[in-house]
């Protein structure tokens, strides 16, 4: 990795977009595509949406102070403007030249169908004893989060490279770090449509890739299950020779062929499937359904709950082995890190257990969540609360009606559906269901099918924003502490 700091001049930014020429004397803070938060000095790039365009503001901009503009319009500007034919592609590209700085730096790039915020967020805990380690927000994790990531890394880093290339074996066998890292990126990679991953891994040139799972998420664009698992596994395929790889061991599939297109691949996971040394050993589960278990002789104490995210956890400590960090500094990091806000956050509201899972749902995701539920220990019922899972195209009355199905085989005492979970429940005869067609009369109605004691699952697509019904439920049975709190249950 180059020991010089970072610096954008008037010819990188040429360079980076493919234009020659340029000043080398003229220089610019950074990359901003926001003139909310725009800096004097920063390049501004005029992005264009489907509900918004970016040159809209360049006029803002320039009266913000930006030292430069990169449009795909023709305007005539007091300052240099860069013209590109795509401004998105135009972002990429900046990014790519960013991190071609570091050509030495461990880049970790994480996708799947599902978990991969939670286990961007357990890759960085594993990491965190690592000085320097800079990852993904959120879950800005699309075409123009994962640049702005790469964009916002610190320019002065240091870092160490590995000693040894060549992927680890599946038997655990880890390349070594000649010296230890002083940086890393962790990058979470999501995608709706065919290509958006093989053009961020163009972007980030990841040297460890991740794909947590794999299930009939987005396929109203990716059109089936088979759709899906190509475009997660472009991840796999676009890693160079020396990169390392790891996947889940759920579904099959998915070891079956990044093996086939990575032999070196690890698995990680509860099932046989996966590498010996990355299976949990002693797991047990407690009253608030998080899990303990030990992974190479460490323990590991997770703080979210369900099982998860013990294949979630595998996969980041998967990760760390890979970059060389001492396995008890990554069970310990592992172990401190909380769920994010409505990612299978435990809440407790007056004498409820509230299980808030509304930030993603799919088919696997509901089936997880049902699980955690039922582990669960509060003495009072299992209610849970089912909304409409989004982005399934023409499969998603039948996953609706399938995801139902398995969801009443669980020691759930009540299920309360909205949404496409109601129209599914027509063809259900069960006296647990209750059926709410709007989920605007949720918070209404929701109250009176739940009681103290109770631990209660909402778990529902972003969009649908089910966590609407908690304010109800709050005025019903008592106030939520703190969104990052445990639950005492």
């Amino acid at each position: 990795m180059s020991r010089n700091a970072f610096r954008w001049s008037d010819v990188e930014v040429r360079r980076a977009l493919g234009l020659s020429g340029g000043d080398p004397s003229k220089l610019y803070r950074r990359i901003s595509t926001d003139t909310r938060s725009l800096r004097p000095g920063d390049v501004f790039v005029a992005l264009r949406g489907d509900s918004f365009d970016g040159h809209d503001f360049v006029e803002a901009a320039v009266a913000a102070g930006c030292g430069a503009v990169v449009s795909s319009g023709p305007t005539e500007l007091p300052v240099p403007v860069h013209r590109v034919d795509d401004t998105l592609k135009a972002l990429g590209d900046l990014a790519r030249r960013r991190r071609d700085h570091e050509a030495e730096m461990p880049v970790v790039g994480i996708t799947g169908s599902s978990g991969k915020t939670t286990v961007k967020d357990l890759t960085l805990g594993a990491l965190s004893s690592l000085p320097g380690v800079h990852g993904t927000e959120a879950n800005n994790n699309n075409r123009i989060g994962v640049p702005l990531t790469i964009l916002s890394m610190p320019d002065n880093v240091e870092g160490g490279r590995l000693s040894t290339p060549g992927r680890p074996a599946a038997s655990g066998a880890t390349a070594v770090l000649e010296r230890p890292l002083a940086a890393a990126l962790v990058l979470e990679m999501g995608t709706n449509e065919p290509g958006e991953i093989a053009e961020l891994a163009r972007i980030a040139r990841p040297t460890v890739g991740v794909v947590s799972t794999v299930s009939e998420t987005h396929v109203e664009r990716l059109g089936s299950l088979a759709g899906v698992m190509s475009e997660k596994l472009e991840l796999i395929r676009a890693l160079p020779p020396e990169a390392a790889a790891v996947v889940g061991d759920e579904p099959a599939a998915l070891a079956e062929e990044a093996r086939a297109l990575c032999p070196g691949c690890a698995v990680a996971g509860w099932s046989e499937r996966a590498d010996p040394g990355l299976r949990p050993s002693k797991a047990r589960v407690g009253p608030d359904g998080a899990w303990r278990f030990e992974w190479r002789g460490q323990p590991v104490t997770l703080r979210m709950p369900g099982a998860h995210n013990v294949h979630n956890a595998l996969l980041a400590l998967a990760v760390s082995r890979f970059l060389g960090v001492p396995e008890d500094e990554a069970a310990a990091g592992v172990s401190a890190v909380a769920p994010g806000a409505m990612r299978n956050e435990l809440r407790r509201v007056g004498d409820l257990a509230l299980l808030v899972d509304c930030y993603n749902a799919s088919a696997a995701g509901v089936s997880a969540a049902v699980a955690t539920l039922e582990a669960i220990q509060t003495g009072g019922r299992k209610v849970a609360v089912l909304g409409t899972m989004l982005e399934l195209g023409e499969r998603s009355r039948a996953l609706h009606r399938e995801t139902l199905e398995r969801a009443l085989d669980a020691d759930v005492d009540r299920f309360v559906l909205t949404g496409a979970f109601a129209c599914a429940a027509r063809q259900v005869s069960d006296a647990r269901v209750h059926v709410v067609e709007r989920v605007e009369e949720l918070a209404e109605r929701l109250p009176a099918w739940v009681a103290p004691g109770d631990a209660v699952l909402l778990k529902a697509s972003r969009g649908v924003r089910l966590e609407r019904a908690i304010p109800a439920l709050e005025s019903a049975f008592g106030e939520v502490p703190s969104a990052r709190e445990g639950v005492p249950v």
